[in-house]
C-alpha cells in the first residue's frame, strides 16, 4: 500500500495549482486547454513552453522532446511533471485523439470551475 501511495499521480487544474493545492515537490498531472497562440518553439531544438487553461486560471508549461502528433492550440492535454519556479515542467504530454473527446479528467475540471459542461 505505501509503495502504491508513492506512485500514485494525482490530477490537478490550473486553478488548484495557482491556488497551491498541487505538492509543492513531487510529480502530479495538469489538464486544462492549450491556450492559443501561446506555443512557443525553440529554434532547432526540441524545448516548447505553451500555456494550459481551465478558463479561469492559465499555468505555463516547458517540454523538450516530441510532442503527441495531435498537439494542437485550443486543443485539450494533459501532462504529467512537476512545479519549478512557477512553471510545470513537463515530463510528458498527453494530447486528445480525435475532435470529439476530451479526457474525462479536463471536462470534469472545466464543469467545477464554470459549474455546467464545457462547450467545444
Amino acid at each position: 500500500l505505501h509503495a502504491f501511495q508513492e506512485n500514485l499521480l494525482f490530477f490537478y487544474t490550473p486553478t488548484q495549482i495557482t491556488n497551491n493545492e498541487a505538492p509543492a515537490n513531487k510529480s502530479f498531472r495538469v489538464g486544462g486547454m492549450v491556450v492559443t497562440q501561446s506555443v512557443k518553439r525553440e529554434p532547432g531544438g526540441l524545448q516548447v513552453e505553451f500555456l494550459v487553461t481551465d478558463t479561469a486560471k492559465t499555468i505555463p508549461v516547458r517540454f523538450t522532446g516530441i510532442l503527441p502528433d495531435l498537439f494542437r492550440e485550443a486543443q485539450s492535454v494533459i501532462a504529467r511533471g512537476r512545479m519549478v519556479d512557477g512553471v510545470f515542467r513537463a515530463e510528458e504530454v498527453l494530447a486528445k485523439h480525435d475532435e470529439n473527446y476530451m479526457p474525462p479528467e479536463v471536462a470534469e475540471s472545466l464543469k467545477q470551475v464554470h459549474g455546467e459542461e464545457p462547450s467545444e
